[in-house]
C-alpha cells in the first residue's frame, strides 16, 4: 500500500467558509421547502374543489351509460314482430 503520509491542517480561513457554506445551504433549503410546501397547499385546494366537479360529472356520465346500456338491451331483448 502506498504511504499516504500526515494529514495537513487546514487553514481556518477555509474551514470557516466551509462551515458558512453548509449553514448557508441548510437555512436556503429549509427555506426554499417551505416555500414549494405553500405552493403545494394551494394547488391540493384548487385540485379538491376541481375533484367534487369532476366526480359529479363522472356520476352524470356513468349514470347515461347505464341507461342507454339498460335501453339497449331492452331493445335487442324485446320480441321483433315480422
Amino acid at each position: 500500500m502506498a504511504d499516504l503520509g500526515a494529514p495537513v491542517r487546514v487553514s481556518p480561513l477555509i474551514r470557516f467558509g466551509r462551515w458558512s457554506f453548509l449553514v448557508v445551504g441548510v437555512a436556503y433549503g429549509a427555506y426554499h421547502q417551505q416555500r414549494l410546501a405553500k405552493r403545494e397547499v394551494g394547488i391540493r385546494e384548487i385540485e379538491a374543489q376541481q375533484k367534487v366537479i369532476r366526480d359529479a360529472k363522472l356520476a352524470e356520465e356513468k349514470k347515461r351509460n347505464q341507461e342507454a346500456e339498460a335501453k339497449a338491451i331492452a331493445e335487442l331483448s324485446a320480441p321483433t314482430k315480422k
